[in-house]
């Protein structure tokens, strides 16, 4: 997706980003150019069975996590908070519910909508300080 690759060229460590989708979505497809934007060179796939990849991109690394298989949140809570804490880390979350209560209050939440095979409609909900990251005209 051009759009997150222009989300990921901006980042700069400490944001966390929630994906919010039906199953088929495009949620890893948000991933794969939120990773490319930021210069990552890691090939990206959808952690459902694994509930976490790492990915580098220059001095930042990317978590991404999906929690769509999990029923309590266990250690993959303490895990999730870890990678919260690092000041280099941009973490992406899917099907965040189950850890809600360790999401920040200040994060960019991305509403994916399948129109068709290849067209989405996305909406942003974010707060103030989050507002460079979403690119103008969009």
């Amino acid at each position: 997706m051009d759009l997150a690759g222009k989300i990921g060229h901006k980042v700069r460590g400490g944001e966390v980003i929630e994906l919010v989708s039906d199953l088929g979505g495009g949620k890893t497809a948000f991933v794969r150019g939120l990773a490319s934007g930021m210069g990552s060179q890691g090939k990206v796939s959808s952690p459902s069975f694994t509930l976490g990849n790492q990915y580098r991109a220059g001095r930042l690394t990317l978590y991404h996590f999906d929690f769509y298989r999990l029923n309590d949140p266990g250690i993959m809570a303490a895990e999730l908070a870890e990678a919260l804490a690092e000041p280099q880390a941009v973490v992406v979350i899917e099907w965040g519910g189950i850890v809600e209560g360790i999401l920040p209050a200040s994060r960019l939440i991305v509403h994916i909508k399948a129109l068709a095979e290849n067209l989405r409609e996305l909406t942003f909900n974010y707060p103030a300080g989050l507002a460079y990251l979403i690119p103008r005209n969009t």
